[in-house]
């Protein structure tokens, strides 16, 4: 997806060239661009096709109807799509993966969770797309992911709406666990000692953030189901003694003091601007002075004349919910906070990171 020029912010800062590495998962939306390419993908993954390949290498068709136990017509024709998508490689009477589909096999949960939500949600756009447009409150009434992102169902721990919240933390981690990698390249937590991550999650934003400075502690704060679930998802991790959960409503509860960096990863934009602007005033709060405030987000789409790829069908929804950073850069400052940055990034969307000081006394 190629950005227009993002709206010029003071304190605009030059963002450093990223790493090919932290930037590999972005290749992976080339396999995910149609509908079809996405449920062909899907098959393949649910057959196990795409593991007995993986682990083989080379396989004949009939070995893998035997092995996957399919109807041959059907496994030929998925093996023909898969083809012309560079998901495998068919000749000589041999099966194979393609090279540059071996190349993201690594990013296969996020791969899987984009096909999955955006399956999930494609009703959504399919049939509901022109209330979107010219309606939005009538939307968000109609619309099923706004019964998938239902926080009200974090409040209270049943075995439902444990179940319920997974899905979609499925796709959040997923994302941010590539995501945080590029924000570790902009940003320099190494300065830092105790972080608090609002809205974080499952906690892999802290848990790279931790794996990457080992010095680092953090905390997670989040609804009540969404922390059961954190900590179910660092628990087998080395870094586990250092990542935290507390479980508060942010909007409604203080912030917990005594952190000299707080972090909004991917959240801001879940909430009405004067919402976000009483998030941010909480965070300053709760910063030590000199400490520092992180707003990773996503910015206002712009297609730059590019179609989407069908997998990105998640994320186009919430169209709406993306701002400038302006919002963030203009609040910080109005509460004091000094030396305010902002770096503008293109990543599957646009992207920005702003950051800002809390004076020392």
């Amino acid at each position: 997806m190629n950005a227009a020029l993002p709206e010029a912010v003071q304190g605009e800062t030059a963002v450093p060239r990223l790493s090919a590495q932290s930037l590999a998962y972005l290749d992976a939306t080339a396999f995910l661009r149609g509908m079809v390419e996405a449920g062909a993908l899907r098959a393949a993954f649910e057959l196990r096709l795409i593991d007995l390949l993986a682990v083989r290498g080379t396989l004949a068709p009939e070995q893998l109807t035997a092995a996957t136990g399919c109807d041959p017509q059907g496994l030929r024709f998925l093996l023909e799509l898969l083809s012309a998508n560079r998901v495998v490689v068919v000749r000589n009477g041999a099966v194979t993966l393609h090279p540059a589909f071996a190349a993201v096999l690594p990013f296969r949960n996020l791969i899987k969770a984009l096909i999955d939500h955006a399956f999930a949600l494609v009703g959504d756009f399919g049939s509901l797309f022109a209330t979107a447009v010219a309606d939005p409150h009538r939307f968000a009434r109609q619309a099923r992911i706004f019964q998938l992102f239902d926080y009200g169902r974090c409040l209270q721990s049943t075995p439902d709406n444990l179940r319920h919240t997974a899905a979609w933390m499925q796709l959040t981690t997923a994302l941010t666990r590539h995501e945080a990698e590029v924000c570790l390249e902009l940003f320099d937590f190494a300065g830092h000692r105790r972080m608090l991550d609002v809205g974080g999650n499952s906690g892999e934003f802290a848990l790279r953030a931790c794996r990457r400075h080992p010095a680092l502690q953090a905390v997670v704060a989040d609804l009540p189901v969404v922390c059961e679930l954190g900590l179910e998802h660092v628990l087998a991790q080395a870094e586990r003694e250092r990542i935290g959960f507390v479980s508060i409503d942010a909007r409604s509860a203080a912030l917990p003091a005594g952190f000299d960096l707080v972090t909004f990863k991917s959240m801001l934009h879940d909430w009405p601007a004067d919402e976000a602007e009483r998030l941010l005033a909480k965070a300053v709060a709760a910063l030590e002075p000199g400490g520092s405030v992180l707003v990773f987000e996503r910015g206002p789409l712009e297609l730059g004349g590019a179609t989407p790829a069908f997998s990105l069908l998640p994320l186009l929804i919430f169209f709406r919910s993306y701002r400038s950073p302006r919002l963030y850069v203009d609040t910080l400052r109005s509460l004091g906070m000094v030396d305010v940055t902002c770096q503008h990034l293109q990543l599957d969307t646009p992207f920005f990171l702003v950051h800002a000081r809390k004076p020392a006394r």
